[in-house]
């Protein structure tokens, strides 16, 4: 396998290399003895594989090179691995390193094992608000890094929201993910319809005011365990987000209904986050008045998400896969040589 830059230093003397990886199998269950896949998705599948001499797991996410060059997402990987190289943030998914060979490109992954929040929204229905107030409160703080940094997200949803051992919320998959100067619009027509703010959807130009848009759709979808706006039909999500008629379930607190009316104002400039005070405003507001937020920085919060994960093998918070025994086709055209 050729290798990018040298990954980062596991221990002193060692170097992750992707021959190191072996896979971790199914112990019991239907798929027992076969490999563990944590997800699969349109662009390929994240397997858990651990290292043998000191078992640390680590989540290998493997794309087809064919795939990305037909979808024309070769920049967006670039990218995706150029930003997750460079971040350091406690509220981010680790990237440990990066491969490739002729059919595949590999992201070495840090693994939380608390599973997916979409996973646990599921499982309970929906969610108590002071869970809803951590996890939204963990993207606060990713958000605020990215920011800071120029990059917009984009992809906020609860399938790219992890759990890890604590509890604590990390965001995954930046293949949406764009740096952006101050001031400056971009055009792209990206996100997941019920996320995608409204002008996004009337082609206006967008800028980091479409995250806060977007995290006032999640909180909604935490309490009431669907988004505001849904649809089988994307046409028709976007007809419901340009009318913008939000309907509060009564179980919903003041608080809660003043924060998601304010992050998702048809108005960019006008959203809660995106005036004049920033990211400090969403900090401030009363929705978040039981959060200590310098705890939460420095992670000496008990999450209150701990008891959603469940007990035993490394991968129970993860919903089972079967094996995928195809293989993907060779791809030379060199688009990857600085993967």
């Amino acid at each position: 396998m050729q290798e990018a830059q040298p990954p980062e230093k596991l221990s002193p003397s060692s170097t992750l290399r992707l021959k190191d990886l072996v896979p971790v199998f199914y112990q019991e269950g239907r798929y027992q003895g076969d490999p563990v896949t944590l997800g699969v998705g349109g662009f390929g599948r994240v397997a858990l594989m651990t290292t043998l001499p000191h078992g640390k797991y680590y989540a290998v996410k493997r794309v087809s090179k064919k795939h990305i060059v037909a979808k024309r997402q070769e920049e967006h990987m670039l990218f995706e691995k150029k930003i997750l190289k460079a971040v350091q943030c406690e509220f981010i998914v680790r990237l440990h390193g990066a491969f490739k060979d002729t059919r595949y490109i590999y992201m070495v992954m840090e693994f939380c094992s608390g599973g997916e929040i979409w996973t646990k929204l599921k499982e309970v229905g929906r969610f108590d608000e002071p869970v809803a107030v951590f996890c939204t409160a963990c993207v606060v703080e990713a958000y605020a890094y990215l920011h800071k940094k120029n990059i917009m997200y984009r992809d906020l949803k609860p399938e790219n929201l992890m759990l890890d051992t604590k509890g604590y919320v990390k965001l995954v998959d930046f293949g949406f993910a764009k740096e952006l100067v101050r001031g400056e619009k971009t055009y792209s027509f990206v996100g997941t319809p019920e996320y995608m703010a409204p002008e996004i959807i009337k082609n206006q130009g967008h800028d980091f005011a479409v995250d806060f848009w977007s995290l006032g759709i999640l909180i909604f979808e935490l309490l009431a365990g669907s988004p505001p706006f849904s649809s089988s039909e994307p046409q028709k999500i976007y007809a419901k987000i340009l009318d913008g008629e939000l309907h509060y379930a009564p179980y919903m607190s003041e608080a809660a209904k003043s924060i998601i009316s304010k992050l998702c104002r048809p108005r960019p400039g006008q959203r809660l986050g995106n005036t004049k005070n920033g990211i400090k405003d969403i900090r401030h507001h009363r929705w978040f008045s039981s959060m200590n937020w310098h705890k939460l920085r420095v992670g000496q919060l008990e999450a209150p998400t701990a008891r959603l994960i469940r007990k035993g093998p490394c991968y129970i918070n993860f919903d089972r896969f079967p094996l995928d025994q195809t293989k993907a086709e060779e791809e030379f055209s060199g688009w990857d040589r600085d993967f």
